[in-house]
C-alpha cells in the first residue's frame, strides 16, 4: 500500500470537501514542525478546505476561512497555524512589513495561499501543494518539495 506522501507526490483526486479535509488531517501528522506550506491553485481549488483539515488535525476548533482582507490569521492548537493569503501582496518585502515573525512560536506551520506573489521570500525547504479542480468538479492535490 502506498504511503500518503507517495500518493500526494503522484497526485490524489478527491470528490468532496470532506474527502479533501480528511486527506489534510492525515497529511498534518506528516508535516514537520516549523514548516512552511505553499498552496498553489485557482479560486475554488480547495486551498482553504485543505488548510481547514490541517487546523482540525492540530486541535484548532475555530472557523477557518481565507484571510483575504486581514492578510493572515493566527490559530492556536497543538500547533500554531499561520494562515496567510498573499494575493494582495506585491512582493516578499510586503511580507516583511506584516511582522509575522514577531508572533510565531514553535511548533508552528505557515500555510500560504497565492505563494507565487512572495516567491522570493519563501524558505528553500517550503513544501508546495498544487490544487486544482477539473470539469467533473473533482479536485486534485499534488505535493512537491
Amino acid at each position: 500500500m502506498q504511503s500518503l506522501l507517495e500518493q500526494l507526490f503522484a497526485g490524489i483526486t478527491t470528490k468532496s470537501a470532506e474527502e479533501t479535509e480528511r486527506i489534510a488531517r492525515a497529511f498534518a501528522m506528516l508535516v514537520p514542525v516549523d514548516t512552511t506550506l505553499a498552496f498553489h491553485g485557482d479560486l475554488g481549488a480547495g486551498k482553504t478546505t485543505f488548510i481547514r483539515g490541517l487546523a482540525r488535525a492540530w486541535d484548532i476548533v475555530e472557523p477557518v476561512t481565507s484571510p483575504t482582507f486581514n492578510l493572515y490569521t493566527l490559530y492556536e492548537g497543538s500547533r500554531q497555524l499561520v494562515h496567510l493569503d498573499a494575493y494582495r501582496l506585491d512582493s516578499g518585502a510586503d511580507l516583511d512589513s506584516l511582522m509575522i515573525d514577531d508572533f510565531i512560536r514553535s511548533p508552528w506551520c505557515m500555510a500560504i495561499e497565492w505563494p507565487e506573489r512572495i516567491a522570493d521570500s519563501l524558505p528553500e525547504e517550503t513544501w508546495h501543494l498544487y490544487l486544482g479542480i477539473n470539469d467533473q468538479q473533482t479536485h486534485t492535490i499534488r505535493l512537491r518539495l
